[in-house]
C-alpha cells in the first residue's frame, strides 16, 4: 500500500503501542481522549490522516467496556477523517470467551464485538490467540490471528527441556498442545476436569498421559483467575511431577490470580504483554513482549505481504 502508515494508541496499553512504534521506527501518532463529567467520551485525532493506512491499537484491559467504546469512537473518527484504511489491532480481543451460546438466553458477545467494530468502520482486524478461532468467522472483513506459541517456545528452549512434558490444564486446551509439541518435540498429557455444579470449582479427576518423574509445563491461551492452572498444578504434583511451570499468551490475572499463584506449587509463570500487568506483579511471573511480532505483522499488512508466515 502506497499510503503513509500511522499508528494510534487507545488508553488501554500505550506502553505496547510505543514499543511497536519503536520496532517500526516510526512515531506514535497523536490523539486525545476526553472524558466528560457525564462519562461520555470524545476522541480527537490530532494529525492529518487523509488517505493514510491507519492502525489503532487497543487491548481488552480494565476498564474493558470503556475501552471498547473508546475504540469504536476512535475508529469512527478516523474513518470520517478520510483515512484510507483502518486496522483495529486488538492483541487481546474483547469478550473473546463469549464465543458461543452455551446456555439459554445469552448473547454471543464476541460476535457482537465483531459487528460493532465493522459498523464503526474497521477495514480489518489484527489480533492474537483468540479463545476460539471461529471468532474470525464472525467478521466480514479480513482478520489476522497471530499466535504466541513461537515466542513462548523460544523462551522455553533457552532452558534444558530434558524430562519435560507439556500439559493441557483441561480437555478444552488440548488442541493448543499440538503447536507447542511440534516446536519443542516434547510428549503431552491432559488433565481431565469435572464440574459437578454451577457454583462448584472444577475438580481434576483423571490424567491422560504420564507426568511422574517429569517437569510439567502447563500450556494455556490465557490465565484469568488462575483456578484452572492452580488445580491442574496441584493434581500434577500429586501424580508425581517434579515441578510445574505455566506458559500462556494472555495474562489477564484477574481477581485472586496473583495471590493464588504466589501460594501455589507453581514455580514459574510466563505470559506476554498483550495485556498490561502494571500492579499485577509477582516474583513468579515473567513477561515477554509481543511488540516485535505485532510490528512485523503491521509492516506486512501495510506492504501487502503475507502475514501467514508469522503464524
Amino acid at each position: 500500500m502506497n499510503a503513509k502508515i500511522k499508528i494510534f494508541a487507545g488508553s488501554s496499553h500505550p506502553e505496547l503501542a510505543q514499543s511497536i512504534c519503536d520496532s517500526l521506527d516510526i512515531p506514535l501518532a497523536k490523539s486525545e481522549t476526553v472524558k466528560f463529567s457525564n462519562e461520555n467520551l470524545m476522541v480527537k485525532i490530532q494529525e492529518n490522516v487523509r488517505e493514510c493506512d491507519v492502525f489503532y491499537i487497543q487491548t481488552s484491559a480494565p476498564p474493558v467496556n470503556e475501552n471498547i467504546i473508546e475504540t469504536l469512537i476512535a475508529i469512527d473518527a478516523l474513518k470520517h477523517s478520510s483515512a484510507a484504511r483502518v486496522t483495529a489491532v486488538l492483541p487481546y480481543f474483547f469478550y473473546a470467551r463469549s464465543d458461543k451460546k452455551d446456555r439459554p438466553r445469552i448473547s454471543i458477545a464476541a460476535r457482537l464485538m465483531a459487528d460493532l467494530l465493522q459498523t464503526s468502520g474497521a477495514d480489518r482486524v489484527l489480533t492474537m490467540d483468540l479463545h476460539s478461532p471461529q471468532i474470525q468467522g464472525f467478521f466480514h472483513v479480513p482478520v489476522d490471528q497471530l499466535v504466541g506459541a513461537p515466542i513462548l517456545c523460544a523462551h522455553l528452549m533457552q532452558r534444558d527441556l530434558t524430562d519435560h512434558v507439556l500439559v493441557a490444564g483441561d480437555v478444552g486446551e488440548a488442541k493448543e498442545l499440538g503447536r507447542f509439541a511440534n516446536l519443542l518435540h516434547l510428549p503431552v498429557a491432559v488433565v481431565d476436569k469435572r464440574r459437578y455444579a454451577d457454583d462448584d470449582a472444577a475438580v481434576a479427576t483423571n490424567l491422560i498421559g504420564e507426568v511422574r518423574g517429569k517437569h510439567a509445563i502447563i500450556v494455556d491461551d490465557e490465565i484469568a483467575t488462575g483456578g484452572t492452572i492452580i488445580e491442574a498444578a496441584r493434581f500434577l504434583m500429586e501424580r508425581g511431577a517434579l515441578s510445574v511451570r505455566v506458559v500462556a499468551t494472555h495474562g489477564v490475572l484477574s481477581g485472586p490470580a496473583i495471590d493464588r499463584i504466589n501460594r501455589s506449587v507453581i514455580s514459574n509463570v510466563v505470559v506476554t504483554d498483550t495485556i498490561p500487568l502494571r500492579d499485577k506483579r509477582s516474583d513468579k511471573i515473567e513477561v515477554l513482549s509481543v511488540a516485535p511480532l505485532l510490528a512485523k505483522a503491521i509492516r506486512r499488512i501495510h506492504d501487502g505481504d503475507s502475514v501467514s508466515d508469522l503464524f
